[in-house]
């Protein structure tokens, strides 16, 4: 399922970037076959996703450490499922 999530943030980009990074090769990668990170500012981005496995990924997303980075980075997000249009 493609998925495309806009966050907020109040760290850095670059703080931002690295934490996706390392989650993706930790966890991530189980269940999102790839992904891209766009920089709209630095306290906001667009990430899209081709997620292959969206319970796993919601589940390791909401872990008590994830909300624990979240609120430490106040960290919001919207999520958005994306459908072709041809």
């Amino acid at each position: 399922m493609n998925t495309l999530i806009v966050s907020t943030f109040t760290c850095t980009f670059e703080v931002f970037e690295k934490f996706v990074a390392d989650f993706h090769e930790k966890e991530g990668h189980k269940y999102v076959k790839e992904y891209e990170l766009i920089k709209v500012n630095d306290g906001k981005s667009h990430l899209i996703l081709e997620v292959t496995d969206l319970e796993g990924f919601g589940a390791a997303t909401s872990s008590p450490e994830m909300k624990e980075w979240d609120k430490a980075n106040g960290y919001k997000d919207t999520v958005y499922s994306l459908e072709l249009v041809e």
